[in-house]
């Protein structure tokens, strides 16, 4: 290994309210290692860290994400499991940030950028807190590598004002910037870039469906995002593990002031235990719910209807908007994983030409296909994301750009 080739590595780190997701890219973006450290603050802190197909899981006292970040950098630093011998091999750390606001396009950490997001912090309160506190931990701790955001609701800064206004007072906008701003782009983004791949054409119309823990939707023309269902903030757009998705504002209204609730207790249940668990009652893993309904629980049966019958309302929505439609993809947890939810999805969409050969969406799990039956004139393809390749690409130009 070339002494250029030792330099060239990227780091890339999701952090969350208790974790930390990493994977370290070398040369053309060949995965070296990667792992997370869970459970921190808790009793039983553990990582588990992979390289190559061998993998490494213990427990080990973390009381806050700096310690987790100095364990994760002592793994890469390790003669046995690790990648490189100093922090000065890494060329960028690339962080995920749930929540850009008006920031169009990935940036380098810096005091003023910091302070930005911090200003609407309540707007993610879920990702953002937990992705800033780890990028200052990265910073303290690799102080000469740049650090560099990239943010989930770049993507969506190609929306158009029709389709990013509310219909609030223009004020509210201008003055409070409330509008959509969508999330999940940089997923989104992948997968719409490999599409064009698989499809062989350069910048097609899709409707990019990236169903998970978080569900939305997004339609792409020409390679750029026109329109997608998370608004605000994450909790807007289609049914989910735990979210409402869509819902009048007025019930809010109501149930504080004819029983009394809080507004943030309302935002807590919106947010965490709704959707799909809500309904249920029993889970928000789509496989437990799944295996429950064929048993014959009603009330799974009906989340499962209520969430694929949503994504649908979308796609349908959103192929208006495009005009013409080359294909579907589904991507995350549920798109790639349940063949299931992908053919209730699709048999809404028969009017538009979509169809689905069984076979090839029963085989269709955890890898990239192409399950469109023959002679359909839209596509259906299956494509795994890869949000940490894509923001490893991202991290590694802006750390050319500013040399």
């Amino acid at each position: 290994m070339g002494e250029g080739e030792e330099m060239n590595k990227i780091l890339v780190l999701n952090c969350g309210s208790s974790s930390i997701k990493y994977k370290l890219f070398g040369a053309d973006f060949r995965v070296l290692l990667g792992g997370k450290v869970e459970r921190i603050g808790e009793k039983g802190t553990a990582i588990a860290h992979q390289k190559g197909d061998r993998a490494l899981k213990r427990e080990i006292a973390v009381k806050n994400h700096r310690q987790g970040i100095a364990l994760m950098l002592d793994m890469l630093r390790d003669r046995e499991w690790g990648a490189i011998r100093n922090a000065g091999e890494i060329s960028a750390v690339g962080h995920r940030v749930v929540h850009g606001g008006q920031l169009a396009k990935t940036a380098l950490v810096s005091g003023a950028v910091l302070d930005y997001l911090k200003s609407f912090e309540m707007l993610a309160p879920l990702h953002n807190p937990h992705n800033i506190a780890g990028i200052i931990e990265t910073k303290k701790l690799m102080p000469r590598v740049p650090q560099v955001m990239v943010f989930d609701t770049e993507f969506h800064q190609s929306m158009p004002p029709k389709a990013y206004m509310y219909g609030l007072p223009y004020h509210f906008y201008d003055k409070y910037a409330i509008r959509k701003y969508g999330f999940h782009g940089i997923s989104h983004k992948y997968v719409a870039q490999r599409a064009a791949e698989i499809l062989g054409r350069g910048r097609p119309n899709l409707i990019t469906c990236h169903l998970g823990a978080g569900s939305s939707i997004t339609a792409v023309k020409a390679g750029k995002s026109v329109d997608t269902s998370m608004g605000l903030t994450p909790l807007e757009g289609v049914m989910m593990g735990t979210r409402t998705g869509d819902i009048d504002a007025a019930a809010a209204q109501y149930l504080v002031k004819r029983y009394g609730f809080e507004y943030d207790e309302l935002f807590e249940i919106m947010n965490n235990k709704s959707g799909l668990l809500g309904i249920s009652g029993v889970s928000k893993d789509v496989r437990v719910i799944e295996g429950k309904a064929r048993k014959g629980n009603g009330r799974c049966g009906l989340a499962l209807d209520m969430f694929c019958y949503r994504i649908a309302k979308y796609i349908g929505a959103y192929a208006a908007a495009l005009g013409k439609v080359d294909a579907i993809v589904f991507t995350a947890g549920i798109g790639e994983n349940s063949p299931q939810v992908r053919k209730r999805i699709c048999s809404y969409l028969e009017i538009f030409g979509v169809r689905v050969d069984a076979r090839k969406n029963a085989k269709a799990v955890k890898k990239e296909a192409d399950i469109s039956a023959k002679g359909a004139k839209v596509r259906v393809l299956v494509v795994p994301t890869d949000e940490e390749l894509m923001i490893a690409k991202e991290a590694a130009g802006m750390a050319e750009g500013r040399k």
